[in-house]
């Protein structure tokens, strides 16, 4: 159990049955009446947002999510197959188990934590920074420098990023996952 006042973003805890993380909180203690905590939570397994409010001091249940770092091998046809580092056993997962964000950034052989809940998996995390080939873009022109403006890149997971002129295909970028975001040449 663990107390509203202890609240913090990226805390867990089970609400309505489901997990959920706090995404964002505000301790409120207005002039007249008890203290409260208004909270932001993200459904873990559903990736729904909502606002709630607890009591100050209520007691709440925490959510145990283990976090399995797992290497993925393959696709076989809307299933995604993941090995186990430590036990080498196969899990696979149903393609619309990943949500948008994990699945533009599959690449076989890279390490991915798969986030667990009651033994079932709930999530996905990428690695925060993958260095991925650009396989299609506009070609650069002599004089495009690294200050000037951006172009849309298509890597070699089929993600969309916004790079620097100079960026041509076939070279390796540096790929902020968290942000969709170009970092730097690899």
């Amino acid at each position: 159990m663990i107390s509203s006042n202890d609240l913090r973003p990226g805390t867990t805890i089970v609400f309505d049955g489901d997990p959920w993380q706090v995404v964002d909180f505000q301790h409120v203690k207005p002039g007249k009446g008890a203290a409260f905590v208004r909270t932001k939570l993200k459904n873990l397994k559903t990736n729904n947002t909502r606002e709630n409010t607890f009591r100050a001091g209520e007691k709440l249940e925490k959510a145990q999510i283990e976090r399995k770092t797992m290497q993925y091998l393959y696709q076989d046809g809307d299933q995604y197959v993941f090995m186990d580092n430590e036990s080498f056993e196969q899990l696979m997962l149903h393609g619309d188990s990943l949500n948008n964000r994990v699945s533009k950034y599959m690449k076989e052989g890279v390490e991915y934590d798969l986030l667990f809940y009651n033994g079932d998996v709930i999530g996905i995390d990428p690695p925060s920074f993958m260095v991925l080939e650009v396989t299609e873009t506009d070609p650069g022109l002599k004089g495009d420098s690294a200050t000037g403006g951006t172009k849309p890149a298509t890597v070699e997971t089929g993600a969309v990023v916004q790079v620097p002129l100079f960026v041509g295909i076939g070279e390796s970028i540096k790929v902020d996952t968290r942000t969709d975001s170009y970092l730097e040449r690899a």
